[in-house]
């Protein structure tokens, strides 16, 4: 069901505005200007035809940037289907690394660094952990999400981690994690590690003010950690509601008004309670542009024996160490969308008649990156 307002529409209304805003930067206002473009004439399209009916329709194009709430579905289903055949018949463990707001100021301007040791800080306590015998004396893997906001689009950066309940031995042999069922690790033992990693690896990148290093060993850091999933379908359940996620969906967008754009969030304080906000329409789009990541980041990574270069091998040995074959890819429907259905005689006769050119934007819109961005 097609959302009544849009991210985009915002966006439109004040875009004279958005393109001087001191607080969006050249990278967030040329990825800003591909959201309000999307599926409009300014990015081009298509003219269709029935050959049966002679019914017509216009398809314009998607802008296809990954952080556009219309753009992530095909994107999602590809990814997924990608994954099902990575899946070990073994149970998995949710795990979510926050980092304490005293960052949010440095996240801001150092999204890179503030972001990059964040991935690397978690895969290094999961590592630390799984290595260790009394734990588990194997290499573990781990998939990781980044996601950058709050239900509020507050700046609120987390991953999302799903890490298999067990690890190879040095010797290639699987070994299941020493769990007790709920966690996969200790989590306030983790937590200190965690943050002594973040830390270490953000100072590899940066060199932050002395006073921030303070405040962050002052925090007490989290590390939360979920029931393991009942089943590794469930898995994939799991990560078809995060991989593609975006700050906001057009779905949760209740009104959008000539001076405020109210929408829907869930407060976890008070028991997932669903709440309404207004918030100014400039405000709304200076927090979305927050959650707009640096060119050429990373969100979703994949690490030990789950990592790119490593499952080719991993997962078969895995399977067989564990005496259950390989799973046979089972078909996915990718696109519901046929572009050859004719809604009006319902038959797969429609044709391509005319190709609509690109109207090109604004040449203020197509800035140098930033350096940090």
């Amino acid at each position: 069901m097609r959302a009544k307002h849009e991210v985009a529409q915002v966006l439109q209304q004040h875009w004279a505005e958005v393109e001087n805003h001191p607080q969006i930067n050249r990278w967030q206002l040329r990825t800003l200007s591909a959201l309000r473009r999307c599926r409009t004439a300014d990015l081009g399209g298509h003219v269709d035809a029935c050959t049966d009916c002679g019914n017509t329709r216009i398809s314009y194009n998607s802008c296809r940037n990954r952080h556009c709430p219309k753009c992530q579905g095909k994107n999602r289903e590809k990814w997924l289907a990608d994954r099902e055949s990575e899946l070990l018949p073994v149970p998995y463990f949710h795990v979510v690394f926050t980092l304490p707001d005293t960052l949010n100021q440095l996240a801001m301007y150092e999204p890179k660094a503030v972001y990059d040791s964040l991935f690397e800080a978690a895969w290094q306590t999961v590592h630390c952990f799984a290595k260790d015998p009394t734990y588990l004396g194997a290499k573990a893997g781990m998939i990781a999400i980044l996601h950058t906001w709050g239900q509020q689009l507050t700046l609120h950066p987390h991953l999302h981690c799903i890490v298999p309940g067990g690890g190879l031995t040095k010797n290639g042999k699987w070994k299941t994690a020493k769990s007790k069922g709920k966690y996969l690790f200790p989590v306030k033992a983790m937590s200190k590690v965690f943050r002594a990693k973040y830390v270490k690896a953000l100072k590899s990148r940066i060199i932050p003010e002395k006073d921030l290093v303070n405040q962050l060993f002052q925090k007490e850091w989290v590390v939360y950690a979920k029931r393991p999933f009942g089943h590794p379908k469930a898995v994939l359940e799991y990560l078809g509601r995060y991989t593609h996620k975006v700050a906001i969906s057009n779905h949760r967008i209740l009104d959008i008004g000539p001076k405020q754009t109210t929408f829907s969030y869930k407060d976890y304080r008070q028991g997932a309670q669903k709440l309404e906000m207004s918030l100014d329409n400039l405000e709304f789009i200076r927090r979305f542009s927050l959650h707009i990541l640096p060119k050429g980041l990373v969100r979703i990574r994949h690490f030990g024996i789950l990592g790119s270069s490593a499952k080719q091998i991993t997962i078969p040995l895995i399977h067989q160490e564990l005496g259950i074959p390989l799973p046979e890819p089972e078909p996915r429907i990718l696109e519901s969308y046929n572009p050859r259905y004719c809604s009006c005689c319902q038959k797969e006769s429609m044709v391509s008649i005319q190709r609509l050119p690109k109207r090109g934007p604004p040449k203020a819109v197509f800035y140098a990156v930033p350096t940090q961005f």
